[in-house]
């Protein structure tokens, strides 16, 4: 089993549509930390799993200096980011979203 680990930083705004009062209901910005991990029993015709680049720019391209309420089409939760950064990865299998040093959300698969 090949695995490959993709880790980028990204400045990105957003602000949580909450069911409580919080002050992350007002618009602020983090420097996001996102590690996407994708694995495969064989590699393709290139010899990768998937290309580091492919994830870059499938990732970093779309959110690094937006307001991500913007543009994502849900509540943009460090845990709703993280699934969303995996569903547009092939070969993704876990992807940690740290929006500061002690907070992280992640997905992965069962």
């Amino acid at each position: 089993m090949y695995t490959v680990i993709k880790r980028m930083e990204i400045s990105a705004s957003h602000s949580l549509r909450l069911s409580y009062p919080s002050k992350c209901e007002n618009l602020h910005g983090h420097n996001w930390m996102i590690t996407v991990y994708c694995r495969s029993k064989e590699l393709n015709a290139d010899g990768m799993v998937v290309d580091f680049s492919h994830i870059k720019r499938s990732v970093k391209s779309l959110l690094d200096h937006q307001n991500l309420n913007d543009i994502l089409p849900f509540n943009p939760t460090a845990e709703n980011i993280a699934f969303w950064v995996y569903e547009q990865i092939p070969s993704c299998f876990k992807v940690e979203v740290k929006e500061s040093e002690g907070n992280t959300a992640i997905y992965e698969e069962d």
